[in-house]
């Protein structure tokens, strides 16, 4: 192994390391952006937490863009080939050149508004798969820019490596979704003869209730059961069972 290539595992391995010993995003970030801008060398690095969203992203620099350049990223970004890759496409490292020239680059008003200023002639960008707060995926997008100079094969190869193990530390610092709640015993006794093919008159019926206060049960136990229907709604009540039905009426 070459003498630069060992260099470079090292800077890989840096950032493993830091991962391993996560604990939280917010804290993790931070220190991970100059050991990433080490590990895939460039003149700054932008870490967006919901890629394709306006949550305002971190930056090394940490002054790296005006409130103008923002602006002009969320009115132009969506005729820029490099962000639909890493925000609706597959989000594999990509360097620009490879999906543009140079002179088209230059033609893009986001090129004169956004790029230009803070000197981003070359740039490798990605996206990283991602657990959310709210336990949906989402995607972190990721992108190194140089005044000049392009990325090597090497360097594309290295965010690709960091590109995975970043993904596995992101979900597992993810807060867990919360736990469904469960139903009430009179949510229960509802779903029962909603299982049983009842209406919702027979329901209330049944239970001495009004027929709106069968629909507000069932509006309520829709959502601790997140289903959309009936049918959902008894199928996920039976599979669950009575386990989950709280002593409280």
């Amino acid at each position: 192994m070459s003498a630069a290539a060992e260099a470079g595992l090292r800077r890989i391995l840096a950032v493993v390391d830091l991962l391993i010993d996560a604990v939280d995003e917010e804290t993790l970030v931070p220190a991970l952006l100059p050991l990433l801008l080490a590990a895939v060398p460039g003149d700054s690095i932008i870490w967006a937490p919901r890629a394709g969203t306006a949550d305002r992203p971190l930056t090394l620099p940490a002054d790296l863009l005006s409130q103008d350049v923002r602006d002009a990223f969320a009115r132009e970004a969506a005729t820029d080939s490099l962000v639909r890759h890493t925000t609706v496409g597959p989000g594999t490292p990509m360097r620009r050149s490879t999906l543009q020239t140079r002179s088209e680059f230059h033609a893009l008003a986001a090129y004169t508004d956004v790029y230009r200023p803070f000197g981003a002639e070359q740039q490798l960008a990605m996206s990283i798969p991602a657990g959310g707060a709210d336990g949906t995926p989402r995607r972190v997008c990721l992108a190194i820019s140089r005044r000049c100079g392009d990325f090597s094969d090497d360097d594309v190869l290295a965010a690709a490596l960091l590109r995975t193990r970043l993904s596995h530390a992101l979900d597992r610092l993810a807060p867990a979704a919360p736990a469904p709640a469960a139903v009430t015993r009179r949510e229960s006794a509802v779903l029962a003869l909603l299982a049983r093919g009842l209406t919702n008159q027979q329901i209330a019926h049944r239970l001495a209730i009004s027929p709106r206060t069968v629909d507000k049960h069932l509006e309520h136990a829709y959502a601790k059961l997140r289903v959309g229907g009936r049918v959902a709604a008894a199928n996920a009540w039976l599979t669950r069972g009575t386990s989950d039905v709280r002593a409280r009426r």
